[in-house]
């Protein structure tokens, strides 16, 4: 099954970084978001990827291009113009990067991507989310009941501390920081698809999280795995140096393999 991964937005949330680099390749503890997205899926056995280029797509492009470049010791002969390579630590992936156009919707690039997909079912999501979700569990799940799009459901948490007061309102009885939000469940991505999906997309500025999603849910045909562990999205620049001091702090809870 392979893992497309929807990496062309244009992150403006993030300006700070992605005025110069896509999203997806905004680095956390050295390495880009999107590889620790790979990383998981990685862990699970999943080691073939579509990965969806639009903003800025040749840095994302380059990187892969280059990449024993990043993972190892060269020697580089000036005079003879040749490059030694002396060790790697590559990992076991195929990656097909697909132009899905710079103005396209998370719907259309899914489209796009399509003619890679083999009309086969897949694995789909973000490229700026991690979390520790069991991919395994969660293909099983999609397996078990036998629909065409399952969606991780995740319960964010809150972005303040939350203080539990008595009858008064004086007192405070308890404190938790950042506790889970609202209750309610949302979209956490790391979908599982059945090709029918992509009859469900019109065209290039189809919004995926909208009339398809919204359509498939209608015919009853969309299921929700409930992932309570740890899920989160880098959507500004705070949660960018949260994910951050967490790797620092060998506290990276999506960090599944070793």
């Amino acid at each position: 099954m392979k893992v497309v991964l929807l990496a062309g937005g244009l992150g403006s949330r993030l300006s700070e970084e992605t005025s110069l680099r896509p999203k997806p390749m905004v680095e956390i503890g050295g390495k880009p978001i999107l590889w620790h997205i790979m990383k998981i899926y990685s862990h699970y056995g999943y080691n073939e990827f579509v990965i969806c280029l639009g903003y800025k797509g040749y840095v994302i492009k380059e990187y892969f291009a280059n990449y024993f470049l990043h993972q190892s010791d060269v020697t580089i002969d000036m005079v003879g113009n040749k490059m030694e390579i002396h060790s790697s630590d590559a990992e076991p992936w195929k990656v097909t990067l697909v132009d899905t156009g710079v103005h396209s919707m998370t719907g259309g690039r899914i489209k796009r991507a399509a003619k890679y997909l083999n009309n086969e079912p897949f694995l789909l999501t973000y490229g700026d989310g991690v979390g520790d979700v069991n991919i395994k569990e969660l293909v099983a799940f999609h397996q078990q009941h036998k629909k065409l799009l399952t969606v991780t459901a995740v319960q964010p948490s809150g972005r303040f501390g939350a203080l539990n007061l008595n009858e008064e309102q004086t007192q405070v009885l308890s404190f938790e920081e950042k506790p889970r939000g609202d209750g309610a469940w949302i979209n956490g991505g790391f979908f599982v698809c059945e090709p029918g999906v992509i009859d469900y997309i019109d065209e290039d500025l189809t919004t995926w999280e909208r009339e398809p999603m919204e359509s498939i849910a209608r015919d009853g045909q969309l299921t929700a795995f409930k992932h309570e562990g740890f899920w989160k999205p880098m959507d500004t620049l705070r949660d960018k140096n949260e994910l951050e001091l967490d790797w620092v702090e060998n506290k990276a809870q999506w960090k599944l393999w070793k």
